[in-house]
């Protein structure tokens, strides 16, 4: 049963507990939480069918709206909530497939192991080209592709971890592709002429 304190707030809109939420006010945080995580978890689990996942990133939600109360603007807390649980969905369903890529790499190249092929040096050799090509980077347009590529954070999501504007952003992965296609475009040209040659 809730308590009298809850109660009080019952009454109140979302625009109302979203200002007492700037204020520290953790009741109105409370009423926030009861009023909605049922909604929001009920979204996720629709997509990702794992009651415990579901859970977890309804938790994580919730934490950073309380955590980032005076830092973000809301103004529909129902779109608010209902838009941030779908980045994270899909922000998990993409980190699951490509853990998934990985181990099924994993167990690929371990069975590969047994016998070196020419594929298997090639795709060695790649890996190394993509790698040196990477460090040909500069410092943040290198943290940029990491963070969008590899970590699958979107353009605002880099611009707020690096403190970068989104035009910024944007013009570090576009920098990024270019010089990292000019990089590997040589290898891969090098690679066809070995192996037409023989």
């Amino acid at each position: 049963m809730s308590s009298p304190t809850l109660r009080a707030y019952n009454s109140w809109s979302d625009e109302a507990l979203l200002t007492a939420l700037l204020a520290d006010d953790r009741d109105a945080f409370a009423e926030l939480y009861e009023r909605h995580w049922y909604r929001v978890f009920a979204l996720a689990y629709r997509k990702l069918k794992v009651r415990e996942t579901a859970e977890e990133l309804v938790q994580d939600l919730f934490a950073m709206l309380w955590q980032k109360r005076r830092e973000q603007a809301i103004e529909n807390l129902e779109h608010y909530l209902a838009s941030a649980i779908n980045r994270r969905v899909i922000s998990h369903l993409r980190s699951t497939q490509v853990r998934t890529a990985y181990a099924d790499y994993c167990r690929w190249t371990q069975a590969e192991a047994t016998r070196e092929t020419e594929n298997d040096l090639a795709a060695a050799d790649l890996y190394e080209a993509f790698t040196k090509a990477l460090l040909h980077l500069p410092e943040q347009s290198r943290e940029v592709f990491r963070l969008s590529r590899l970590e699958h954070f979107s353009v605002h999501e880099i611009s707020l971890h690096l403190n970068l504007s989104a035009k910024a952003v944007e013009y570090h992965l576009t920098k990024s592709m270019r010089l990292l296609r000019s990089h590997l475009r040589d290898f891969v040209v090098l690679v066809l002429v070995f192996l037409l040659a023989q």
